[in-house]
């Protein structure tokens, strides 16, 4: 059973490393040669923030939710326009679905609710907080952001592949195993699918800082273990290392924790929505 479960885990990740090395040496040369001009979009666009953040943020990669808290730290942008990439940020979970044929009407609709609500969101956060100001401290925008990286792309794209295989490699191996010793449907059982509960733990698995809440809720999601309203709400309170960073950059304690708390708000709210339509 282990040595099956090892070489399905193998297999699965040997067969996708290409295409995510394609698709994140793409990504690489778009962030790396226009990730100053994104943040330059995002302070100018003033009051249509939030419908800017949410289109940009959808892009699959990890580094503009922590460019966007950096920004929000120097009071360049508003709350709505921040929470507004964080909730639409793909990170790695439209990758994964796009390494498994079929799933283009899946990966269609996981983009434009995640578009819709960052921007509904967004728009009624800026609307409630019209009347709070923050300083602007532009001169630490740039420190965490990554936008003056001159790097090169091809390093960096490898470094993204293989760290993504090996999230992918473990979690598929857990995942056969557990699938063996209990069963997708006792699995599901265990998550709370089609109860109440399961698009509130999905969000608290997709708070965690890193890329890996992503890959394993995109992957359960798959596996038919959670539902897409619960994969909504998983992946929209997930923002990669992005409230990280707000947690780092912000020096206000109770100001992060509010954002964290309008996060995970609005992430169960948008499961609950996408899981009954």
């Amino acid at each position: 059973m282990i040595l099956d479960a090892l070489l399905d885990a193998v297999w699965d990740t040997l067969r996708i490393f290409p295409f995510l090395f394609a698709a994140f040496w793409a990504l690489e040369a778009i962030e790396h040669y226009s990730n100053r001009y994104i943040n330059q979009i995002l302070t100018k666009v003033g009051k249509a923030g939030p419908l800017a953040g949410a289109v940009l943020g959808c892009i699959p990669q990890c580094g503009f939710s922590a460019a966007a808290a950096n920004l929000y730290s120097g009071g360049l942008i508003t709350l709505g326009t921040l929470l507004s990439v964080f909730l639409s940020t793909s990170d790695e979970a439209v990758l994964i679905l796009l390494a498994h044929p079929g799933y283009g009407k899946t990966i269609a609709a996981l983009l434009l609710w995640k578009v819709m609500i960052g921007i509904i969101t967004g728009f009624l956060i800026d609307i409630l907080l019209r009347k709070q100001k923050r300083e602007s401290h532009i001169e630490e925008m740039c420190k965490t952001c990554g936008c003056s990286n001159s790097s090169g792309i091809f390093r960096p794209a490898l470094i993204h592949t293989v760290r993504l295989s090996i999230y992918l490699f473990l979690f598929t191996f857990c995942l056969n195993l557990i699938f063996e010793l209990v069963g997708v449907e006792q699995l599901a059982r265990i998550l709370g699918k089609d109860t109440l509960f399961q698009p509130f733990l999905a969000a608290i698995l997709g708070m965690i800082p890193n890329c890996a809440a992503s890959v394993l809720i995109t992957e359960l999601y798959l596996a038919g273990s959670l539902s897409f309203g619960a994969a909504i709400a998983g992946l929209c309170a997930g923002a990669g290392v992005g409230m990280a960073v707000l947690f780092r950059s912000n020096p206000s304690l109770r100001e992060n924790l509010k954002i964290l708390l309008l996060l995970y708000g609005s992430a169960v709210i948008a499961g609950f929505i996408a899981g009954g339509i």
